[in-house]
């Protein structure tokens, strides 16, 4: 999932300027699981900015809607007439959110809420942690499932560094090594053999290299008529 957290109230406002009627906009998939941006939290924001402008001086009309992804289409068609009434629009999804509103209705001004921070999963009640890089070349079946790119420090491929001490990172002792992870997993499964064969350098043309990426798959393309 992708994880992400609010920025502050003070920077929100900053962002929203002198617009008198906002839209804040929530999001109903990712940013929901991680308590950032989900309907509960784009009310409170609401609420919030109401406060906070009627104490400034200046009370704006702020409203809120939550859509059950920003990143489709066909959820954002539900706004468009919210959107097309209001001076600006503050999304609470993540950065694909902000940047789908912005394509979808490009007269609107849209601004952030939220500050998109990496793709992860809740280890326990209330903490988020990195598992993925999505850099575009999953080695996760050599690795026993667990990413060194997301989770080493310094993204080695070829075993720890030599600043790992008792299964700790040398960066953070909090932080354990990713690669202590990944033989004492493949140790358990019987598969240390999958070690021995070296990795060459990570070729980062499937990452961000070259530009922003884009998958097409033919076989779910609408066909054409004549086709």
């Amino acid at each position: 999932m992708i994880v992400a957290e609010q920025k502050s109230l003070d920077e929100i406002k900053s962002l929203i300027g002198d617009a008198q009627k906002v839209l804040v906009v929530g999001c109903g998939t990712c940013v929901t699981v991680c308590f950032a941006g989900g309907a509960r939290e784009a009310e409170i924001m609401a609420a919030s900015l109401r406060m906070s402008s009627r104490l400034d001086g200046n009370g704006k009309n702020v409203s809120d809607v939550t859509v059950q992804r920003q990143c489709e289409w066909e959820y954002l068609d539900q706004i468009e007439e919210q959107v097309r009434k209001v001076d600006i629009v503050l999304s609470l999804g993540c950065g694909i959110g902000v940047q789908a509103l912005v394509e979808h209705f490009p007269d609107a001004w849209v601004v952030p809420g939220l500050n998109t921070s990496f793709l992860g999963l809740p280890t326990e009640q209330g903490v988020w942690e990195e598992r993925c890089a999505a850099c575009g070349d999953c080695i996760l079946g050599l690795t026993g499932g667990i990413c060194p790119i997301a989770r080493c420090s310094k993204s080695l491929l070829n075993g720890p560094c030599g600043g790992s001490e008792a299964g700790h990172c040398e960066i953070d002792p909090e932080i354990p090594c990713a690669w202590q992870l990944i033989y004492d997993r493949l140790n358990n499964m019987g598969k240390l053999h999958v070690l021995m064969e070296l990795q060459p350098p990570k070729n980062w043309r499937s990452s961000r290299d070259g530009g922003p990426r884009r998958i097409v798959r033919q076989d779910l393309r609408l066909v054409e008529d004549g086709e």
